[in-house]
C-alpha cells in the first residue's frame, strides 16, 4: 500500500519477520554519500510508483543506477521507514532511455546531459562499451578531445571495476571491507585476490588470515599450496607478531607459531621459510647465537633506526663545555631555581650529544629539565620542534613549558595512507627545519613511528627523547625507549630524586614505592591516593559506578564529572572495561526524551557518551570551530558524541577541539570510554583515575601495568578491590616480553 508522497507505508508484521528482502529500481536521487568508505542515502524508485530510502554501503552509486538490493526494513524514528542495505549489486541499464538518463546524471566525470546527449545519439545502446572500450570514438563528439575522452573512460572503468568487485566479493566479505579492498588494488582487486587470497590479510586493514584462509578454500586452494604458506609466515610475522608488540620471533618459535595457525607440519613451515628467505620476503638476523625472522618492512625499519640514530649522535656538533656551565647558571638565575646534580647532568648532557635519553617516574623533574632546555636551546637561536605521540600528550606538555607543541603526525605533516601504511610528507627528502627535536612519552613511540620521525630529522640535529622507560611499551611493535637505554650507546640520565612538593602526594610516593616492588600505602584516608577494599566483583562494579555516579561529583563537583576515567586491567570480566561501560553508560548518561541514540551491532551509542576510537584512521577529517581543518584520529583518542544525526546517519563526536563525522558504519571503529584499559590510558593523564582490581588475569598481574595505571593519575587515585591483586601485582616484576633487535643491532655497531 502507497503512501500520499509515493512511498509505501511500513511493512506488517509478516512483512518484518521474514528474512532478507529483495529490492531493483533504478536510483532516483543520492541523499548523501562517503567516498572514503562507500556509504550512502539514496533514494530508490521500485518500478511500481513508489520511492524507497535505502542506506548502506553502496560505493559509487549515482542517479541514474540500476541496482537490486537485498537487506532488511527499519524504522527511523524521525524519517520513518527505510531500507538497510546488506548486499548490493549495479547492473548497466540495457535501453537508451535508461542509459541517456544514466550518462546525464553526472555518475560518469565529464560527461553532462548534453554531452550525454550526443554519445547516446551517436552511439546508441553500444554506448557503454564505446566508453569502456574504444575511448578514441568519443572524439567525434563535439567538445570532447583526446584527452577528456581518456578520462572520461578511465572514470567509467573505474566503476565497473567496483560491481565487478561487490559481485566477487559477495560471498565472503561485507561491503564494506570490499571498499576497502577495492581503494587499495583498484581494477585488479578481483585478479589479484584469484590469485593470491592471502594478500587481503597481508595487505587490507581488518582482514585477518581466517578470513583470507576461508576464502582460499572456497576456491579451492591446496592447504600445503606454497601461496597459503608463505603467506601466512608473512602474516605472522608482519601483522600477528606486530599485534603483541614484535617486531621478529626467533625462527624456531615464528616456525612453530606458523605451523599451528596453517595447520600443517613444521617441516613444510620450514621449507616455506627457506624461499621466502631467498625471495627476500622475510629476513633474518643473527643476534647472540639465536636467528631472528623479520617481515620485509619490520627489518627495514629497525636497521634505519639504529643507522640514523648513531648517525645523529655523531656528527651533532657538541656545546663548548665551559659555555654549558654558563648556560645553565644563567638559566638557574632566570629561573629562581637551582637544579638538582642529575638534572644538571642532563642539561649538559642534551647540550654535548645528539642524541640523548632522559627518564624517570613521576615528580622527579624531567619537565622542569624540558624547559631549561628550551630556553637554552632558544638563547642559542636554535630552531626547536617539541612533540609528543598524542594530541592529549602533546596538549599537556604545551601547557607545561609554554611552547607549542605538536603530534608527531602534525609535525611530520601527514599526507594520507599509501599502501595501508601512513604518508609523511616530511621524509629525508624534505627534511625538518629545527636543529633540535625533543619528544616526550617517547616510551609510546613504536618502531613505525620513530622510523618516520628519523627520516625527517636532518643530520646535525639535536635528538632528545624523555619519558618514564618503567612504563608499559608502546601498544606499536617495539620497545624504543627501552632498547636504546638497554643499549648504551647514547647519552642517558635517570632521575631519581622526588621534589620536596611531590613528596607531598601519595599518588607520587606510591607509584615510586610500586616500582621499587613495595607495597603501596592503603591506609590513607585523606590525601590524594584511596583504597576501597571489595572483596568480590559485583561489590566492586557497584562502588565503582557509586563513585562515579555520586560520591566523587558530590565532593568534588565538576572536575569529577568530566575528569574522572575509570582505569582497568582488563576487557574481560565482571570488572572489566566492557562490562563496566554498559553499566556506567546507564548510570552516567541514561535513555532520555530528546536524546538521540543509535544501535550499532550490539552496543548503543547515545549523545553524550564519552567514547574512543579503537584504530588509526589516518584520513577521516576534522573540523576546528576557527574553520581549520586536518586529518587523522587515532588510537586512543577520546571523545564526546555531540550529535547523533538520524537523517545523514552519522555521528558527530568532539575530540577536544576537534570536529568529526562518523557514518554508521565507521563506528565499528569506536568502544565507550567511561573505562579503559591501561594499555589504551598510556600518554595520558586524568584529574582523577579510579582503578578497578578484581579477578585479573595472570598475564595482567604485573608491576608496571600497575606503575602505568597509576601515573594516569593528576590529582587522585582511587583503587577499588582486592589487596591480593595488589599484592601479586607488585611483586610480578616480569617486564613485557617483546622481542626486538635494535638493542643488540646498536651494540653491535661500530658507531
Amino acid at each position: 500500500m502507497a503512501r500520499e508522497d509515493g512511498r509505501n507505508a511500513l511493512p506488517g508484521p509478516e512483512t518484518a519477520a521474514q528474512g532478507p528482502v529483495v529490492l531493483s529500481g533504478s536510483i532516483e536521487r543520492v541523499i548523501y554519500a562517503n567516498e572514503e568508505n562507500g556509504y550512502a542515502i539514496c533514494d530508490l524508485g521500485t518500478g511500481d510508483n513508489s520511492i524507497v530510502t535505502i542506506t548502506g554501503t553502496l560505493p559509487y552509486i549515482g542517479e541514474g543506477d540500476t541496482v537490486t538490493v537485498s537487506g532488511r526494513w527499519i524504522h527511523n524514528p524521525r524519517y520513518g521507514r527505510q531500507f538497510r542495505v546488506e548486499r548490493c549489486e549495479k547492473q548497466l541499464p540495457a535501453d537508451r532511455a535508461a542509459i541517456l538518463r544514466y550518462l546525464s546524471s553526472g555518475t560518469v566525470k565529464g560527461i553532462g546531459p548534453k554531452t550525454a546527449q550526443r554519445i547516446v545519439d551517436e552511439f546508441g545502446e553500444e554506448a557503454f562499451e564505446v566508453i569502456e572500450n574504444h575511448a578514441e570514438w568519443l572524439t567525434g563528439i563535439p567538445g570532447v578531445s583526446l584527452k577528456r575522452a581518456k578520462a572520461i573512460s578511465e572514470d567509467f572503468r573505474n566503476k565497473a571495476g567496483i560491481r565487478t568487485a561487490m559481485l566477487f566479493f559477495r560471498d565472503f566479505f561485507g561491503p564494506a571491507a570490499t571498499v576497502r579492498i577495492y581503494k587499495r588494488w583498484g581494477n585488479r582487486a578481483v585478479e589479484l585476490a584469484k590469485e593470491n587470497p592471502y594478500l587481503l590479510c597481508e595487505e587490507i586493514e581488518g582482514i585477518g588470515f581466517d578470513r583470507a584462509d576461508r576464502m582460499a578454500m572456497q576456491l579451492g586452494l591446496a592447504a600445503d599450496s606454497e601461496a597459503r604458506l608463505a603467506s601466512g609466515v608473512c602474516y605472522l610475522l608482519s601483522v600477528n607478531a606486530a599485534q603483541n608488540g614484535h617486531v621478529c620471533l626467533p625462527r624456531d618459535k615464528a616456525v612453530e607459531a606458523a605451523a599451528s595457525l596453517l595447520r600443517v607440519p613444521r617441516e613444510r613451515v620450514a621449507e616455506a621459510v627457506e624461499l621466502l628467505l631467498r625471495a627476500g620476503r622475510v629476513r633474518e638476523a643473527v643476534f647472540s647465537d639465536l636467528h631472528y625472522l623479520y617481515g620485509r618492512t619490520q627489518f627495514r625499519e629497525e636497521e634505519y633506526i639504529a643507522t640514523k640514530l648513531l648517525l645523529l649522535d655523531k656528527v651533532c656538533p657538541a656545546a663548548d663545555t665551559a659555555n654549558i656551565s654558563a648556560f645553565i647558571a644563567r638559566e638557574e638565575h632566570g629561573s629562581g631555581m637551582q637544579y638538582e646534580k642529575l638534572q644538571r647532568q642532563a642539561i649538559a648532557l642534551a647540550l654535548e650529544n645528539g642524541v640523548m635519553l632522559l627518564t624517570g617516574g613521576p615528580g622527579t623533574g624531567k619537565t622542569t629539565v624540558v624547559r631549561a632546555l628550551l630556553h637554552i636551546f632558544d638563547s642559542m637561536e636554535l630552531r626547536i620542534a617539541l612533540t609528543a605521540p598524542t594530541g592529549r600528550a602533546a596538549k599537556r606538555l604545551s601547557e607545561a613549558t609554554s611552547y607549542e607543541a605538536k603530534t608527531v603526525h602534525r609535525l611530520l605533516e601527514y599526507g594520507g595512507e599509501e599502501e595501508g601504511r601512513p604518508h609523511f610528507h616530511r621524509d629525508e627528502n624534505n627534511l625538518l627545519e629545527e636543529d633540535v627535536v625533543i619528544v616526550d612519552e617517547a616510551s609510546m613511540v613504536d618502531n613505525q613511528l620513530m622510523s618516520a620521525l628519523l627520516h625527517a630529522v636532518k643530520p646535525g640535529a639535536h635528538l632528545i627523547l624523555i619519558g618514564d622507560a618503567d612504563q608499559l611499551p608502546s601498544v606499536g611493535a617495539g620497545n624504543v625507549l627501552r632498547d636504546l637505554i638497554d643499549s648504551g650507546r647514547f647519552a642517558t640520565v635517570r632521575l631519581t630524586e622526588i621534589f620536596r612538593q611531590a613528596r607531598c602526594s601519595l599518588i607520587v610516593t606510591n607509584a615510586h614505592a610500586i616500582n621499587r616492588g613495595e607495597m603501596p600505602r592503603l591506609d590513607s584516608r585523606d590525601g590524594d591516593f584511596f583504597f576501597l577494599p571489595r572483596a568480590d566483583d559485583a561489590s566492586l562494579v557497584a562502588t565503582v559506578v557509586q563513585l562515579c555516579a555520586a560520591r566523587l561529583p558530590k565532593t568534588y563537583g565538576e572536575m569529577a564529572v568530566t575528569g574522572t576515567q575509570v582505569i582497568a586491567p582488563s576487557r574481560k570480566g565482571e570488572a572489566g572495561t566492557g562490562n563496566l561501560n554498559r553499566v556506567l553508560q546507564a548510570a552516567l548518561n541514561p535513555p532520555a526524551p530528546g536524546k538521540k541514540e543509535h544501535l550499532f551491532r550490539e552496543q548503543i551509542f547515545r549523545e553524550g557518551d564519552r567514547v574512543m576510537q579503537t584504530r588509526n584512521n589516518y584520513d577521516i577529517e576534522w573540523e576546528r570551530d576557527d574553520g581549520s581543518t586536518g586529518s587523522g584520529i587515532f588510537n586512543g583518542d577520546i571523545g564526546v558524541i555531540e550529535e547523533v544525526n538520524r537523517r545523514n546517519e552519522c555521528l558527530r563526536i568532539r575530540f577536544e577541539d576537534r570536529y568529526v563525522s562518523y557514518a554508521f558504519p565507521m563506528l565499528e571503529e569506536l568502544e565507550l570510554a567511561y573505562a579503559i584499559t591501561v594499555h589504551k590510558s598510556q600518554g595520558s593523564e586524568y584529574p582523577i583515575v579510579v582503578l578497578p582490581l578484581g579477578n585479573i588475569p595472570s598475564m595482567l598481574l604485573s608491576r608496571n601495568l600497575l606503575y602505568t595505571a597509576v601515573t594516569r593519575a593528576q590529582s587522585m587515585v582511587v583503587l577499588v578491590g582486592r589487596t591480593e591483586a595488589v599484592q601479586a601485582m607488585v611483586a610480578n616484576h616480569r617486564p613485557s616480553m617483546r622481542y626486538t633487535g635494535l638493542c643488540y643491532r646498536l651494540r653491535e655497531r661500530d658507531g
